[in-house]
């Protein structure tokens, strides 16, 4: 079971590994059009047809100093023939089966992102004929010329114009499996003496024991991650003088010599000047943090929603969770009463936690509710699960579950992002986070120190303990708080703009 777990765990070569394929015929048959080509067509060959679709849609990743998609790296290169040929088994049942490119957006969705990763059906059919037909090399003259990749030192955003690591490099233990430790960068003067608009962020691992970085401001990467590169105008902001807090996953199987030193990266490209910059990227998580996963349930579901305060436009969507992951869907319904399916995830996977920006970005109104659902399998017959017969809630190691619907967006008042709910605040959040000793409440010695003072309120039972009803009656009492004070806000600027009452008590005109 480790030797299991450590392959889909570590975002390593080996999770993208093309194993050879047990049977030719097996692949061919898996596309759709194979079985229609006709007996006398003359077989692709390399470098007539091949050599085209690797360019246009594998090259990428897959060539010497290759993309890195949130410690993703590819591990072989198709650029030559020799290099393609031994693997050309492989790649007809990997792209037949569709597990290459990596890309996860129901086919309802198709053409709709900007960074869509798929191959048509002409494409599939090109290669599984050619590996089917022994990879032929074919006229090497025929050949397109070879790509000219930029010399940039690998990132993915250009050449960047400042990288940033944590102070001092850190050593993961030989004995850690999954550790979360906080790290940090001091942002001194000379670093950046002011205020800069973020164009594009890239971050890179310092080492293939790093599951996942979170740096607030500036996003952070998971497997399978594309870097955030802005459309133009489009910006977040890094402040001078403010140091930058990592939070930093690492999971490894433990032993004797598995300890490794790593200080990851981050790339940043700015923009010239302020005034090339309209928007400040907007995010809402919708975060679930009171789920219970029962041992052996196949299908256990939960949602999280936000709605829009204003007219704004969606940018992209990334769904979360953990190894018992199952499918993600993001539905907005409108307020004409209408719905409408966003985002279809059918088939979740751990190792690939992409992005999906949308080429034309989504106008929705104010007042749209956008609800994100999620499921899990926690049963026998997921092949990831790391323990069928445990109960799992909320937590940051792998082997617990997460639920999150990140979403970015963007709007003309420069507002109406949040982290943890709407109002700022998710009193589950707090419960979940606190939760040391993983029995679904927070004890009063778990408390962070700001939240002791009201334990006693939210421990209605009086048990000595917060638990998840609890919580959520606590934000249900917040939310009414906080409603209050909206109307009472939005009743007073209605009473400032109303024209003044002249002596008889009668307002002018």
């Amino acid at each position: 079971m480790q030797h299991a777990l450590r392959s889909v765990l570590l975002p390593s070569i080996g999770a993208l590994a093309l194993v050879a394929a047990p049977a030719l015929g097996a692949a061919s048959n898996s596309s759709g059009n194979t079985g229609n080509t006709a007996v006398d067509a003359p077989a692709p060959t390399f470098h007539g047809e091949v050599s085209r679709i690797l360019q246009a849609e594998c090259q990428v990743c897959h060539r010497p100093g290759g993309a890195n998609l949130g410690g993703m790296v590819a591990p072989m290169s198709l650029v030559s023939y020799d290099e393609t040929r031994p693997w050309a088994r492989s790649i007809a049942k990997k792209v037949a089966s569709r597990e290459m490119p990596p890309w996860h957006a129901s086919p309802e969705q198709a053409g709709l992102f900007h960074n869509e990763r798929t191959l048509s059906d002409e494409q599939i059919d090109t290669l599984v004929r050619w590996a089917k037909a022994g990879a032929p090399a074919g006229d090497v003259a025929a050949a397109p010329p070879a790509l000219e990749w930029p010399d940039d030192g690998g990132w993915m955003i250009g050449e960047p114009d400042l990288v940033l690591t944590v102070d001092e490099p850190f050593f993961v233990d030989d004995d850690v499996e999954d550790q979360y430790v906080y790290l940090k960068t001091t942002m001194t003067e000379d670093l950046l003496p002011e205020d800069r608009y973020v164009k594009a962020i890239e971050f890179r691992p310092g080492s293939s024991v790093v599951h996942h970085i979170i740096v607030p401001g500036l996003g952070g990467i998971a497997p399978g991650n594309d870097p955030a590169i802005y459309r133009d105008g489009i910006a977040s902001v890094l402040k001078a003088g403010k140091d930058l807090q990592w939070q930093m996953h690492y999971h490894k199987e433990p032993g004797p010599g598995t300890g490794v030193w790593e200080q990851s990266k981050v790339a940043l490209k700015f923009y010239d000047s302020a005034d090339e910059v309209k928007y400040t990227m907007q995010n809402a998580d919708l975060g679930r943090f009171d789920f219970v996963l029962p041992p052996g349930e196949s299908e256990v579901t939960t949602s999280q929603e936000f709605t829009f305060p204003v007219d704004s436009r969606i940018v992209s969507y990334l769904p979360h969770m953990h190894l018992r992951g199952k499918w993600a869907r993001y539905t907005a319904f409108y307020p004409d009463g209408t719905s409408e399916v966003l985002l279809d995830v059918p088939r979740y996977d751990f190792n690939w936690q992409t992005a999906y920006e949308y080429e034309t970005f989504k106008q929705v109104p104010a007042g749209t509710r956008v609800v994100f659902e999620s499921a899990w399998d926690n049963s026998a017959d997921n092949p990831y699960n790391p323990d069928p017969t445990t109960t799992v809630r909320w937590g940051e190691p792998t082997t617990d579950e997460m639920s999150f619907g990140f979403m970015s967006f963007i709007n003309e008042e420069n507002s109406g992002g949040n982290l943890f709910g709407q109002n700022g605040l998710d009193v589950t959040a707090i419960v979940a986070f606190s939760d040391k000793s993983r029995d679904g409440k927070m004890q009063l010695d778990e408390a962070p120190e700001q939240v002791k003072a009201y334990f006693a309120m939210m421990d209605t039972s009086k048990d000595g303990a917060v638990d998840m009803d609890e919580a959520r009656a606590a934000n249900a009492f917040l939310e009414k708080q906080f409603a209050s004070r909206r109307s009472a806000q939005a009743g007073s600027e209605e009473s400032t703009d109303a024209p003044a009452a002249d002596e008889s008590g009668e307002s002018g005109e």
